[in-house]
């Protein structure tokens, strides 16, 4: 299937009454730039927030064993068991927790809330919106007769672009919420 390319810097992609989101760069340096057409390229927006979540949150554990210091050796405590967790200070806690970990997901919040705006508003450029309408249309002057043939009553309409974009947003907020929550 055909997709149209990531609009370069000087076409913003944006559907009339939508520009692109002010704060691009606000975050980090691989923040994306938000424009409606990196929005409805769902494969990218979801590569995007597999990338982030790959980088920081799957990663969380090792990171923290990081900050930690090994304790220094000391024959005296060969002899007793010592406690399998090291404590982390906590200004390097809050250090790690400010510097990378908020930061990340406040741009993958950014992301989707910016996404999650341009699927409320409607798309005067979706390209399968006179299809969709000739389907809609096609499908209110069918007669259906189930006696006749069970499968008539079948009906699958086919989602706009913003509806997909729409579903997206409300899945990868779901992944985020279970990600945060770990």
């Amino acid at each position: 299937m055909w997709k149209a390319p990531l609009p370069s810097d000087d076409d913003d992609g944006a559907p009339a009454g939508l520009p692109p989101h002010p704060d691009m760069k606000s975050h980090t340096d691989n923040l994306p730039a938000l424009t409606p057409a990196f929005c409805f390229s769902t494969s990218t927006l979801k590569d995007f927030l597999r990338t982030s979540r790959a980088t920081t949150d799957d990663t969380i554990s090792q990171q923290l064993n990081t900050l930690s210091r090994p304790p220094s050796f000391n024959p005296a405590t060969t002899t007793s068991r010592q406690p399998s967790h090291r404590l982390i200070p906590p200004n390097t806690l809050t250090a790690f927790l400010h510097s990378t970990l908020y930061p990340s997901w406040s741009t993958r919040t950014e992301v989707l809330s910016y996404c999650a705006h341009v699927a409320s508003q409607p798309d005067p450029d979706d390209p399968s919106a006179p299809e969709i309408a000739r389907e809609n249309e096609a499908q209110g002057a069918r007669t259906v007769d189930e006696r006749l043939d069970p499968y008539s009553g079948r009906y699958f309409p086919k989602e706009s672009r913003t509806e997909v974009l729409a579903g997206v947003v409300r899945n990868e907020r779901g992944v985020e919420d279970i990600v945060r929550e770990r």
